[in-house]
This record gives C-alpha cells, sequence and structure tokens, in this order.
C-alpha cells in the first residue's frame, strides 16, 4: 500500500527517480503551509509517556525510557539565537542549516547518528540553478529540510517524529551546562575572522572545552572545501557530548538544563520527553554509531554535492 508521503512525493515529482538533485514540489506551497506541513510530519506527543513521567518517582529516576526508539531531527543552524535577521557568518545573510543530523535513541541500542552534508545539491522549481541542502532552511524550515532528507535516504517508513533546532546560543549552554566536555585535539587551531567576530585559539592535546571553545572547535573551517573535516571534529565533539551525559554527576542537572534551554531551542519535545531520552540516552550501550550520507567525489572545486550514485536505499538507520 502505498504510504501517504509516497502519495504526496509522487503527486509533485512524477514517477522519477529522484537521487543527488532533488526537485522539492513543497517549496510551491510556500511559507504560509509551513504549520500544516509540521502537523503532518510531527505527531502528537505520546500520552503514555507523558503520563508516565508524571509519577512520583520521575525525579529520583530521571525519566521513564520511550517505549520505542526515537528518531529525532537536529537542525544546528548557523544564527546565534532564534529569530535573528543575520546569520553573523560568511557570507553574511540569513541563517542556513549549518549542521544537520539524525538521531536514534534508544536504551536497548546504541546511540545512531547520521550526519547529512550541508551542500548536498538540491534543484528547486523555478530555480535556474542548484542550491545546498542548508538553504531549504531559509525556504521551508523544517517541513521542507525533512522532506528533502526522506528523499534523499530513500525512505518512506521511518521519519522523524520530533525535531530540534538549535542555534549557537543553544550550543554553549549545553556544554556549559553539562560541565564541560574533554576533547584530545590532534592538531593546534587558530583563526580570526573579524567580519563574524569569530576567532579560535586551541592548543593541541587533551582540552576541557567550555560553551564558547567547544563551539570555535565546532565551526571551524579554514576554507569553504573542508566541510569534510569539519564534519570529523563535529563526530568528536558529539562523542564527547554523549560521554558526559553518560557522566553519573551531571544526571541531577539535566531537569534543570532542559529548563534553561527551553528559550534557547525551537522544538516539539516536550521538556519530560526529552528528559526521557536523555534517560535512554545514559542507559544506551556503547560505541555510538555515526555514520555520513555519502557523497560523489569533488569534480575540481565545486562547493555543492551530490551523493554517491547506485547506493542501496534506504541509506539508514543501520540494522
Amino acid at each position: 500500500m502505498t504510504s501517504s508521503k509516497e502519495t504526496r512525493l509522487t503527486r509533485w515529482f512524477g514517477r522519477r527517480p529522484l537521487r543527488t538533485v532533488l526537485r522539492l514540489g513543497a517549496i510551491a506551497l510556500g511559507m504560509g503551509a509551513t504549520g500544516w506541513l509540521l502537523s503532518v510530519l510531527w505527531p502528537e506527543p505520546d500520552r503514555a509517556a507523558k503520563e508516565a513521567l508524571t509519577k512520583s518517582d520521575a525525579i529520583t529516576n530521571l525519566a521513564p525510557f520511550p517505549s520505542a526508539p526515537v528518531m529525532v531531527l537536529v537542525v544546528g543552524i548557523d544564527a546565534n539565537q532564534l529569530g535573528e535577521s543575520s546569520n553573523q557568518a560568511a557570507p553574511l545573510g540569513r541563517a542556513n542549516a549549518d549542521a544537520l543530523l539524525l538521531l536514534r535513541v534508544s536504551a536497548e541500542e546504541p546511540l545512531q547518528v547520521l550526519q547529512l552534508p550541508s551542500e548536498i545539491a538540491v534543484q528547486l522549481p523555478g530555480s535556474d540553478s542548484p542550491t545546498s541542502l542548508s538553504s531549504l532552511w531559509q525556504s521551508g524550515g523544517v517541513a521542507l529540510l525533512n522532506d528533502a532528507i526522506q528523499d534523499i535516504l530513500g525512505s518512506t517508513q521511518q521519519v522523524p517524529q520530533r525535531y530540534v533546532v538549535m542555534p549557537r546560543t543553544a550550543l554553549r549552554t549545553l556544554v556549559d551546562g553539562l560541565g564541560d566536555v574533554d576533547l584530545v585535539l590532534d592538531q593546534t587551531y587558530q583563526h580570526n575572522d573579524q567580519s563574524q567576530g569569530y576567532s579560535i585559539n586551541l592548543q593541541a592535546g587533551r582540552q576541557r572545552l567550555n560553551g564558547e571553545k567547544a563551539e570555535q572547535f565546532a565551526r571551524y573551517r579554514p576554507t569553504p572545501l573542508d566541510n569534510a573535516n569539519r564534519r570529523n571534529r563535529q563526530q568528536d565533539l558529539i562523542l564527547a557530548l554523549v560521554d558526559q551525559v553518560k557522566d553519573s554527576s551531571v544526571i541531577s542537572t539535566l531537569p534543570l538544563l532542559v529548563s534553561r534551554l527551553d528559550d534557547e531551542l525551537d522544538t516539539n519535545l516536550s521538556r519530560l520527553e526529552q528528559l526521557s531520552l536523555a534517560a535512554a540516552l545514559i542507559a544506551s550501550p556503547l560505541p555510538v554509531r555515526i555514520t555520513q550520507v555519502p557523497l560523489a567525489k569533488r569534480v575540481d572545486n565545486q562547493i555543492l554535492r551530490q551523493v554517491k550514485p547506485d547506493q542501496t536505499l534506504p541509506l539508514w538507520p543501520q540494522d
């Protein structure tokens, strides 16, 4: 039986193969339809989980686990705060989805993380040239990004139930709230960009990074073609954050941290659901499994990239 998403995609695109360059008809609906699309893509909170989290033992036990693995779309935007008109980046402009992650969280299996390269090329109707996956955030928000991502992955059955939009301030708050993160840097990182008000000065070796320094490490990209190395650094930061969450000393601080992040994030996760996912992450076995959408070989100095052809679909999650 054809799924509702497949029906929608067929109506927009016809039955043409869609792989590395997407023709996203969702954009034709315009920004006014975003709210409607969100209501379709993101179901109401799990009532059973919500009721369970209100029990008297929720504080001492943090929260009960979700009854099944939960998929979350994480959108890291290159603005300092939600709603800012400028991204304070280069080139200066509106906020982009600078980092895109899919998480699969379960207490019974290792955390799965998929990195989606922001430079994947997409072709929008009416446009003469392709644009980056990251720029879809400007056009259609979470809904358009989600449809594009599902199309890239070749998935019509498993879609994210929840989303989190994280600006830079929220990343700093998260790291500081967890009590900093421990990383071993393989080199010294130094860079100063006055146009962005951004500088980095991190020495090689074992470092304890606070929120500001963790942001510097995650953002560092000496050239526009260095996205792959930046994603590798972001993997290191993700692993360090998971280690810190699993540290027993921070468990009691998580409810306060979730409360502090409330005004800094855009998410359809309730506070109780956030604690439930944190509890599942703490209990999940290691190692964390991080993968990336494979890209075709770069041609010359191209910035926009194609997904590697002839991949077995769906690309994610792993079994």
